[in-house]
């Protein structure tokens, strides 16, 4: 299994890292989509490392990259992606922390990469400090509870009117969540649709910062 290439930031501080935050794009998009987001949240976490990850496949149009297909649908056939993508994901962040010299890592994804950051880093016995999943879903939430290996808080944005993918997958995944026992923060933004505001990102921040400050 090959490692995923990532682009990489920080830390902002220039002073030796003290955290590793990954950033997982969407579905037909890249490393580069989330890159600047290490700029937006550098303030939160001046000593962090950002690495904006490539998913491991070529999208299906031959541009772009993915975790997984969506040529079908089916839970259980998005399932099977997510855990054929996991072990990718998994290596490069065992790996990458120990490139970077760090044991304390959030995971923040969007749309496909929120699926992967909800999916993979509640099943990490090394626990992130902070799961962010913005316009995403719970995938395989029945199995959540035999697989949990942390309760990682999760911090979920969504905007009520995404058309891409619907808000009541994230209020799902709220409950799901919430009745495994993680904590969740959950904000739905109005008029907000498949995309990243600056409510968002100060709730990003926030999340860092709360994430990074335990222990």
């Amino acid at each position: 299994m090959a490692g995923l290439d990532a682009l990489r930031w920080g830390p902002a501080s220039k002073a030796t890292p003290r955290q590793l935050v990954v950033l997982c794009h969407g579905l037909g998009a890249d490393s580069h989509d989330l890159i600047d987001l290490a700029h937006a949240w550098a303030d939160a976490c001046p000593d962090a490392v950002f690495a904006s990850v490539d998913a491991p496949f070529r999208h299906d149009s031959g541009f772009g990259r993915q975790w997984w297909s969506v040529a079908d649908r089916t839970p259980s056939v998005m399932e099977a992606g997510a855990r054929t993508a996991m072990p990718y994901l998994d290596e490069f962040i065992d790996a990458e922390c120990a490139r970077v010299g760090v044991t304390d890592y959030a995971i923040m994804g969007f749309s496909q990469g929120a699926m992967m950051s909800l999916f993979t880093g509640l099943r990490r016995k090394a626990a992130p400090r902070a799961i962010m999943a913005y316009s995403g879903a719970l995938l395989a939430p029945e199995t959540l509870a035999g697989e949990l290996a942390n309760r990682a808080p999760v911090l979920i944005v969504h905007g009520e009117d995404d058309d891409a993918v619907p808000v009541f997958r994230s209020r799902d995944a709220e409950a799901a969540l919430k009745g495994a026992g993680v904590p969740v923060d959950a904000h739905y933004i109005p008029r907000l649709g498949h995309g990243l505001d600056d409510t968002g990102l100060s709730l990003g921040a926030l999340a860092l910062q709360r994430g990074f400050a335990v222990g």
